[in-house]
């Protein structure tokens, strides 16, 4: 379908959707944050696809909000608004098909929720990263204040939601906010490298991976390693399971089909 405010384009089973207002940073306005849901969404049904790269235009990966459209709302208006976003945000996190943020530049505020939503993310060592919403007046919106200490820790996290300072790639890559820091230059190819990786593995035991860490992390562990069991004894049935078992004992390249 055709986006205003992104590109997409799909080669090689990845769908690389790129953030396309260079011109504003990328910030992140309701029109924008509409064709995000939309762009993931025709990502996980397409057949053709097996993996998401998200990336921004420019020198931001999506440096925040669009605060013109913030500074009227209401407290209804408010909450309707972080509600939306959660739901487009919660359409990377839990898709089935890995999502990877590659971060060029800034992801600052909703940019930085948007990275954190994604299954991995490579930084750009230009990027920078930060969640300035104190700064506003307000607090992150699009779930930054459950995320980041999920991913880096209480502490490290409340030191950047209380003071809203920036961290550049090497600090973040420090405190486990990203995965790695490569040469901008080196970004794109870096990330499509990972997915390729990913895509040549079992798509439904991938799947089912992203989906037992998700649902995992709220769970008390004996509830979460019986989901884990659950998993592992749904996926023996398939036709994937015994084509990668085959094919080890084989020494050959496994042919899954996704059944």
């Amino acid at each position: 379908m055709p986006y205003s405010h992104l590109t997409f384009d799909v080669a090689d089973r990845i769908a690389t959707i790129t953030v396309n207002r260079p011109d504003k940073l990328n910030a992140l306005n309701d029109s924008l944050m509409s064709e995000l849901g939309d762009a993931i969404t025709e990502a996980r049904g397409r057949g053709d696809v097996g993996g998401v790269l998200l990336t921004g235009a420019g020198r931001a990966f999506v440096a925040g909000a669009d605060i013109a459209e913030l500074a009227g709302q209401n407290a209804v208006e408010g909450k309707a608004r972080a509600e939306r976003g959660q739901r487009t945000f919660r359409l990377f996190e839990t898709s089935p098909k890995p999502t990877i943020a590659a971060v060029n530049g800034f992801a600052l505020g909703g940019g930085c929720e948007l990275a954190m939503a994604c299954h991995i993310r490579i930084a750009s060592d230009k990027a920078q990263f930060g969640q300035p919403e104190v700064k506003l007046g307000i607090v992150p919106g699009y779930g930054g204040s459950q995320r980041l200490p999920r991913l880096v820790g209480k502490g490290r996290a409340l030191e950047l939601l209380l003071t809203g300072d920036m961290i550049d790639a090497a600090e973040a890559l420090r405190i486990g906010l990203v995965n790695r820091v490569v040469t901008a230059d080196a970004l794109i190819e870096t990330t499509r490298a990972m997915l390729t990786t990913m895509l040549a593995q079992g798509p439904l035991a991938v799947a089912q991976c992203i989906e037992a860490v998700d649902r995992g992390l709220d769970m008390g562990l004996d509830d979460a390693i019986a989901l884990e069991a659950s998993y592992f004894g749904m996926l023996s049935a398939t036709q994937d399971k015994a084509e990668g078992m085959i094919a080890f004992l084989e020494k050959r390249p496994a042919k899954f089909t996704g059944s």
